[in-house]
């Protein structure tokens, strides 16, 4: 007889199962009602995969291993449960007497103890059957007080029970791939049994399930998921990329045989198939590709034609694959490889317009292409300012690709030697983007490198998350009528969006506004934008002086890269201009010294200097995976040694500190970041920092007096971001140079 807190503990977990539809949903409240009954420290539940006779742990305590995988054997606990059908209580799962008196070759796996700080002490162990058919094994490991007895095995029986009877589909498969739908009534017998005598395979099913029946991907998916016992993986060509190797598999096989082989941001290889219990099939694959360790999924006939590059849509992966396929196949014939290695054939072109359309819709801001000896060309991409790897061309069309290049950029294809710069431009959904090229030689070929320009209009003020006590200081300063703001920061920090949403701001009809730029990227309305060409003489002072016969009230100056531009800058501002400008420095007050080392005067410049804004981006926290947590003690010491405890109670910190993290998901990659922001060090000249650059103090004596004027540094703002949640502790290191 179970006592009345046993019932009413095994009553709430009857109630969380009719309240989702699968395990997977259920099991995070599952988890702590299971382990508190058992008075317990972990459990895990194995589902049988009967196409492969092994169990699989996909849901576990603790996030040390993702998955677990043993055979039905006696070499592990779990799997010598499942093949004999019978409970287990095992006392101490490191004693071979213990473990050789229930099988001679019975052994326990530890290799997952000794890869994590966790020790396993003691183990119960029970089937999960259902009308005599094993569908699992539950595991409940570290009875927190003495050893597991019969009470707990009889209790683990009772809830092995329960599981079975409810989940008997989603742990055992179902008969047929579209059972699931009928258990849960999204159709009826009568309307399947139909469909299959009218129909000639499962794809045809499926499209007339999705048409006809108005079914969703998703309601399908799983429904084949549980039928296979293997996930369901929809078309995410943002998430998963296909799998580049040097296989021979032809397109058209996988396309016959409804087979993409794919790979996540960690270039794990998915084999995705739509019938994944076709093992001939799956052998044939595997000894293609030459590996032996990957995860295998199904997904819908239409899904699949999209991974291999059919009505994928623009910039479907599968068309890189196409492409890739036919270089492969003109590089094995060697009378046509001549033709094929011209910079204008047709592969090639396409290769290198869809390496451009595929980094602009991932949003990335740099693409490499590096040659490597005697080994594929690697494609690399930089996004949200971390490089990854997308793509390999054959060694045998690396130059192709680079001569292709060179050609959209106007530079000389026989010039190997010396490095060149260029530009070119290409139109996507209508919209040109343009490009800047850097070409580097190398002992292994010519390197690229190419800088994707920010197109299109410039991003609200309001949207460049500044903090508002800096932002409040930023709009005083540039509603001067004339001085100087300086945006500073290293390449790719963001300053020339940051100048062009200060110009947005004050882009009224009574304001006449010329930009001086290299290169023009963001455009806006109202405004006089000029590209200048140090190549034939006309530079950034030049211009600048050109503007001052044209009845300027704001003036932009793309850099200020030398003392000439610099001088006409500050001469600009005195004469009653608002001139702002960018330069490549560390912080604030090190940008007074850079300017003074340049020979600037001291007074003209302290006059003339409004503000100075330095910036950096940092990774965002991704939305979808974001999570709190409580902060430790280290952590609240961190952030007060580098917050600084005189000006700590600004934060206004609640009790206890909650902070933010990404546990990773599909949406951001299993990175736990998504996207960038930027955190902001805004330096105003003020009476006493004047009187300081007078003397040309020293730079820390400039920034002690600029935070007591209101300054905060990079690191605080990081520090701000990290409590407003929009990114953690590890990015803030990264700005304070790991400190």
């Amino acid at each position: 007889m179970l006592s009345t807190t046993v019932q009413q503990a095994l009553d709430e977990v009857n109630g969380i199962l009719s309240g989702h539809s699968s395990l997977l949903d259920a099991y995070q409240e599952l988890e702590p009602i299971i382990l508190q009954l058992f008075d317990a420290k972990r459990m895990s539940i194995f589902q049988r995969r009967s196409q492969h006779q092994d169990l699989v742990a996909r849901f576990k305590t603790g996030a040390e291993t993702m998955e677990i995988k043993v055979p039905i054997s006696p070499l592990s606990i779990a799997g010598y449960v499942a093949l004999s059908q019978k409970p287990l209580m095992i006392s101490d799962p490191y004693d071979t007497h213990e473990l050789q008196s229930i099988h001679p070759r019975l052994r326990f796996a530890g290799k997952f103890d000794r890869t994590t700080a966790f020790k396993t002490q003691n183990i119960l162990c029970v089937p999960v059957m259902n009308a005599g058919v094993l569908m699992g094994v539950i595991q409940i490991i570290n009875k927190q007080v003495g050893a597991f007895n019969d009470t707990d095995l009889t209790l683990a029986r009772d809830l092995a029970d329960i599981l079975g009877n409810k989940f008997r589909y989603e742990l055992g498969g179902t008969n047929n791939p579209f059972d699931l739908l009928l258990h849960h009534g999204i159709l009826t017998e009568r309307v399947l049994k139909e469909l299959v005598e009218t129909s000639q395979d499962n794809r045809q099913i499926i499209q007339r399930l999705m048409s006809e029946h108005r079914l969703s991907e998703a309601q399908i998916g799983n429904s084949l998921s549980i039928h296979f016992q293997v996930p369901f993986l929809p078309y995410l060509p943002d998430k998963y990329h296909l799998y580049q190797s040097d296989s021979r598999l032809n397109l058209s096989y996988l396309k016959r045989n409804f087979v993409a082989v794919i790979a996540d941001v960690r270039d794990k290889p998915i084999v995705l198939m739509a019938e994944p219990n076709n093992a001939a099939l799956l052998m044939e694959i595997e000894s293609a590709l030459g590996i032996d360790v990957y995860d295998i999924a199904v997904g819908l006939p239409s899904h699949i034609l999209q991974y291999l590059g059919e009505g994928g849509g623009n910039g479907a992966p599968g068309e890189m694959s196409e492409i890739l396929d036919e270089i492969g196949l003109a590089s094995e014939d060697k009378e046509e490889m001549l033709d094929e290695l011209s910079d204008d054939a047709p592969a090639v072109v396409r290769l290198v317009s869809r390496i451009l359309h595929d980094a602009k819709r991932l949003n990335a801001s740099d693409i490499h292409i590096d040659p490597e000896k005697n080994a594929p060309t690697r494609v690399r991409m930089r996004i949200d300012g971390v490089c990854r790897d997308l793509n390999q061309v054959p060694n045998s069309h690396h130059s192709a690709v680079i001569a292709r290049i060179k050609i959209m950029s106007n530079l000389n294809i026989a010039e190997k030697r010396v490095p060149q710069d260029g530009k070119l431009a290409f139109r996507m959904g209508g919209q040109l983007v343009e490009v800047r090229v850097a070409t580097i030689p190398t002992v292994a070929g010519e390197g690229v490198v190419m800088r994707i320009l920010a197109s299109g209009g410039a991003m609200p003020i309001e949207k460049m998350n500044i903090a508002p006590a800096s932002m409040t200081r930023l709009e005083q300063m540039i509603k001067k009528p004339h001085g100087i703001l300086l945006v500073v920061g290293p390449t790719g920090s963001g300053k020339t969006t940051t100048l062009h949403a200060i110009l947005g701001y004050l882009n009224t009809p009574e304001k006449k506004i010329w930009t001086a730029e290299d290169p023009v990227e963001i455009t806006q309305p109202g405004l006089q934008q000029v590209q200048v060409s140090p190549k034939i003489g006309f530079t950034f002072a030049n211009a600048l002086r050109a503007f001052l016969r044209a009845d300027p009230d704001i003036i932009l100056i793309g850099e200020m890269r030398d003392k000439e531009t610099a001088h006409a800058g500050i001469e600009a501002s005195l004469t009653g201009h608002l001139v702002l400008s960018t330069l490549h420095t560390n912080s604030a007050p090190e940008t007074i010294t850079r300017l003074l080392d340049l020979g600037l005067d001291p007074v003209n410049f302290s006059d003339a200097c409004v503000g100075i804004l330095a910036q950096r981006l940092i990774r965002t926290i991704c939305a979808k995976c974001k999570e709190p947590y409580e902060a430790s003690a280290e952590d609240i010491s961190f952030i007060e040694r580098q917050y600084g405890k005189e000006f700590i109670g600004e934060l206004q910190l609640d009790t206890p500190v909650m902070l933010y993290r990404g546990k990773g998901c599909d949406e951001c990659g299993g990175t736990g970041y998504r996207g960038r922001t930027g955190v902001h060090e805004l330096l105003g000249m003020t009476p006493e920092l004047r009187s300081l650059v007078y003397k040309e103090a020293s730079v820390s004596e400039m920034k002690k007096q600029a935070m007591t004027d209101g300054m905060r540094t990079l690191v605080q703002d990081a520090i701000y971001k990290v409590i407003k949640g929009d990114t953690d502790l590890a990015q803030v290191q990264i700005v304070g140079g790991g400190d």
